[in-house]
């Protein structure tokens, strides 16, 4: 059996408007269902615990309706705290987007420390969207910055500015533009196509358009 630990935000506001926002709905169901059909377990943490709000509900999204209908739907909505996880018990940590992520996984300590634990034990780390920001501002134990050198994608500036993400007001700063400036070797496909990127055991998707194809990317990994 193969285990999959999904950490999601517990932030359900952002910018200096105060805009509503969570996770990113289809970037947690889409994946879901890929690793659920591949017979893996899944859990869910977030560093609060809890009930993590959710942003982006589309009933007419397949996926998503089923999701909210089912029984990972519930235990999603009590989410370990993710203190309390042992993460050795997993082949690989996911992290979904959403806006959320852009205010409590920048700097948050747990999370540095998974993404390195994870990452040097050989194991996958994951990311979709606005999900990468957890990989900012990692130090690796050789002292190296985790995203130097590192081929990766997330949201860009293009489909920010396309859903009116304004810089403070909606969005602290560009993802993908600090993504670079700490080292990162970037690419992406035209707006909300789907792009994955597949270095070594860090896998990276640009939206959400992209979240199933990054999961059936990490299940033929882990199967091999």
């Amino acid at each position: 059996m193969r285990y999959i630990l999904f950490v999601v935000t517990n932030a359900g506001e952002v910018g200096t408007k105060n805009c509503k926002t969570g996770y990113e709905f289809s970037e947690v169901a889409d994946p879901h269902f890929e690793f659920i059909k591949a017979g893996y377990t899944i859990d869910f943490a977030s560093i609060k615990g809890g009930t993590p709000p959710e942003d982006g509900y589309d009933e007419l999204h397949k996926k998503s309706k089923l999701f909210r209908e089912s029984a990972g739907f519930k235990r999603l909505n009590f989410s370990h705290q993710l203190k309390d996880v042992n993460v050795d018990a997993y082949d690989a940590v996911f992290f979904p987007g959403g806006l959320g992520p852009m205010v409590d996984m920048v700097d948050d300590e747990l999370v540095k420390n998974i993404i390195v634990k994870m990452y040097e034990a050989g194991k996958l780390v994951a990311a979709v969207c606005h999900g990468p920001v957890a990989l900012l501002n990692v130090t690796l134990s050789d002292g190296t910055g985790f995203l130097e050198g590192k081929k990766l994608t997330c949201f860009t500036k293009q489909e920010e500015e396309s859903k009116k993400h304004e810089l403070e007001t909606v969005i602290p700063f560009m993802l993908d533009e600090t993504i670079v400036k700490q080292g990162a070797i970037f690419s992406n496909a035209k707006p909300f196509e789907s792009h994955v990127v597949v270095d070594g055991n860090l896998v990276t998707g640009q939206n959400p358009a992209s979240a199933k194809k990054l999961a059936s990317e990490m299940i033929k990994i882990l199967n091999n």
